[in-house]
Protein backbone atom coordinates (compact mmCIF):
# COMPACT_ATOMS: atom_id res chain seq x y z
CA UNK A 1 0.00 0.00 0.00
CA UNK A 2 1.42 3.37 -0.97
CA UNK A 3 1.69 6.26 1.44
CA UNK A 4 -0.52 9.32 0.96
CA UNK A 5 1.09 12.02 -1.11
CA UNK A 6 1.98 15.36 0.44
CA UNK A 7 0.72 18.62 -1.04
CA UNK A 8 4.25 19.43 -2.23
CA UNK A 9 4.47 16.04 -3.96
CA UNK A 10 1.09 16.60 -5.64
CA UNK A 11 2.18 20.05 -6.84
CA UNK A 12 5.45 18.64 -8.22
CA UNK A 13 3.62 15.82 -9.98
CA UNK A 14 1.11 18.32 -11.39
CA UNK A 15 4.00 20.38 -12.78
CA UNK A 16 5.44 17.26 -14.44
CA UNK A 17 2.00 16.29 -15.70
CA UNK A 18 1.51 19.73 -17.23
CA UNK A 19 4.98 19.86 -18.83
CA UNK A 20 4.24 17.68 -21.92
CA UNK A 21 1.22 19.80 -22.72
CA UNK A 22 3.28 22.97 -22.48
CA UNK A 23 1.58 24.20 -19.32
CA UNK A 24 4.63 24.43 -17.13
CA UNK A 25 7.48 22.57 -15.51
CA UNK A 26 11.15 22.78 -16.41
CA UNK A 27 12.54 20.60 -19.18
CA UNK A 28 15.97 19.02 -18.89
CA UNK A 29 18.00 20.07 -21.93
CA UNK A 30 20.32 17.72 -23.86
CA UNK A 31 23.37 19.82 -23.00
CA UNK A 32 25.07 21.07 -19.86
CA UNK A 33 26.53 24.37 -18.74
CA UNK A 34 30.27 24.99 -19.22
CA UNK A 35 30.68 23.82 -15.60
CA UNK A 36 28.92 20.52 -16.43
CA UNK A 37 25.72 21.39 -14.57
CA UNK A 38 22.31 20.45 -16.01
CA UNK A 39 20.44 23.09 -17.98
CA UNK A 40 16.67 23.45 -17.90
CA UNK A 41 14.16 25.21 -20.10
CA UNK A 42 10.96 26.72 -18.80
CA UNK A 43 8.59 27.30 -21.70
CA UNK A 44 5.20 26.46 -23.09
CA UNK A 45 6.71 23.62 -25.16
CA UNK A 46 6.66 25.68 -28.32
CA UNK A 47 9.15 28.13 -29.68
CA UNK A 48 12.68 28.14 -30.97
CA UNK A 49 14.48 26.56 -27.98
CA UNK A 50 11.91 23.78 -27.61
CA UNK A 51 12.17 23.00 -31.32
CA UNK A 52 15.98 23.12 -31.14
CA UNK A 53 15.94 20.79 -28.13
CA UNK A 54 13.67 18.32 -29.93
CA UNK A 55 15.97 18.40 -32.98
CA UNK A 56 19.12 17.85 -30.92
CA UNK A 57 17.52 14.92 -29.07
CA UNK A 58 16.50 13.39 -32.40
CA UNK A 59 20.05 13.75 -33.76
CA UNK A 60 21.56 12.29 -30.59
CA UNK A 61 19.26 9.25 -30.68
CA UNK A 62 19.82 8.59 -34.38
CA UNK A 63 23.60 8.95 -33.99
CA UNK A 64 23.43 6.45 -31.13
CA UNK A 65 21.46 4.05 -33.33
CA UNK A 66 24.02 4.33 -36.13
CA UNK A 67 26.87 3.80 -33.67
CA UNK A 68 25.13 0.73 -32.24
CA UNK A 69 24.79 -0.74 -35.73
CA UNK A 70 28.50 -0.08 -36.36
CA UNK A 71 29.43 -1.71 -33.03
CA UNK A 72 27.30 -4.76 -33.80
CA UNK A 73 28.97 -5.14 -37.20
CA UNK A 74 32.44 -4.60 -35.73
CA UNK A 75 31.94 -7.22 -33.03
CA UNK A 76 30.06 -9.81 -35.11
CA UNK A 77 31.63 -13.21 -35.57
CA UNK A 78 33.94 -13.16 -38.56
CA UNK A 79 34.28 -9.36 -38.59
CA UNK A 80 37.71 -7.84 -39.18
CA UNK A 81 39.53 -7.41 -35.87
CA UNK A 82 39.99 -3.79 -34.89
CA UNK A 83 43.11 -2.37 -33.30
CA UNK A 84 43.18 -1.43 -29.62
CA UNK A 85 42.93 2.23 -30.61
CA UNK A 86 39.86 1.54 -32.75
CA UNK A 87 38.19 -0.43 -29.94
CA UNK A 88 38.97 2.40 -27.51
CA UNK A 89 37.45 4.91 -29.94
CA UNK A 90 34.36 2.71 -30.25
CA UNK A 91 34.05 2.36 -26.47
CA UNK A 92 34.35 6.14 -26.01
CA UNK A 93 31.71 6.87 -28.66
CA UNK A 94 29.36 4.22 -27.22
CA UNK A 95 29.81 5.76 -23.76
CA UNK A 96 28.94 9.21 -25.12
CA UNK A 97 25.92 7.85 -26.97
CA UNK A 98 24.69 6.03 -23.87
CA UNK A 99 25.06 9.20 -21.78
CA UNK A 100 23.10 11.20 -24.38
CA UNK A 101 20.38 8.55 -24.56
CA UNK A 102 20.03 8.35 -20.78
CA UNK A 103 19.74 12.15 -20.60
CA UNK A 104 17.00 12.14 -23.26
CA UNK A 105 15.21 9.34 -21.40
CA UNK A 106 15.46 11.25 -18.12
CA UNK A 107 14.16 14.43 -19.71
CA UNK A 108 11.24 12.67 -21.34
CA UNK A 109 10.55 10.57 -18.27
CA UNK A 110 10.24 13.69 -16.14
CA UNK A 111 7.51 14.91 -18.47
CA UNK A 112 5.40 11.71 -18.43
CA UNK A 113 2.35 12.14 -16.24
CA UNK A 114 2.01 9.80 -13.27
CA UNK A 115 -1.18 7.82 -13.88
CA UNK A 116 -1.89 7.56 -10.13
CA UNK A 117 -1.59 11.32 -9.65
CA UNK A 118 -3.61 12.01 -12.78
CA UNK A 119 -6.51 9.88 -11.50
CA UNK A 120 -6.26 11.48 -8.01
CA UNK A 121 -6.58 14.96 -9.53
CA UNK A 122 -9.45 14.03 -11.84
Amino acid sequence: MSQPRSDADRIRRRELYDAPSGRGGPRLLPWTSPEGKPCYLSSDGRGYLSTLTDSIETVQLSMGQELLEYARDATAPGAKTLSATEYRWLACRLTEALADTLRVAESRGQRIPDQEAATEDA
